[in-house]
This record gives C-alpha cells, sequence and structure tokens, in this order.
C-alpha cells in the first residue's frame, strides 16, 4: 500500500489526517486520543490502515 494518509498533531489534541495532502477528518478529544494510541505502535501499512479507517469514507484502505 502507497502512503497516501498522513496525521498532523495539534498542540491541543486534535489530530487532522488528510489523504493525499487534503485533510479529510479531523479528530478532537477521545477520538484523537484513541487514534494516536494505536498510531505509536503501528507499523507503516498498519498506520495507512488506521487512517484509512478513520476518514470513515475508505473502509477498505484500498482506495485510490
Amino acid at each position: 500500500m502507497s502512503e497516501v494518509f498522513s496525521y498532523t498533531q495539534t498542540k491541543n489534541g486534535k489530530v487532522f489526517i488528510s489523504w493525499q495532502g487534503k485533510t479529510v477528518t479531523t479528530l478532537a478529544g477521545d477520538g484523537a486520543q484513541q487514534f494516536l494510541s494505536r498510531a505509536e505502535g503501528a507499523d507503516a501499512e498498519g498506520l495507512q490502515q488506521l487512517m484509512a479507517r478513520a476518514t470513515g469514507n475508505f473502509k477498505r484502505g484500498n482506495e485510490g
């Protein structure tokens, strides 16, 4: 899987998930904390799948 997803964490705890450079999802509060704890131990492919699931629009993580 190519790395089409990326994420950025802000100082106030929000997480912005981008697909091909465009922000598609913003997580805050518990959702952001859960995402970050799962992302911490994930390998590159697992991280891509995690971000794909978090967007909700990419349920299988293989669109693109």
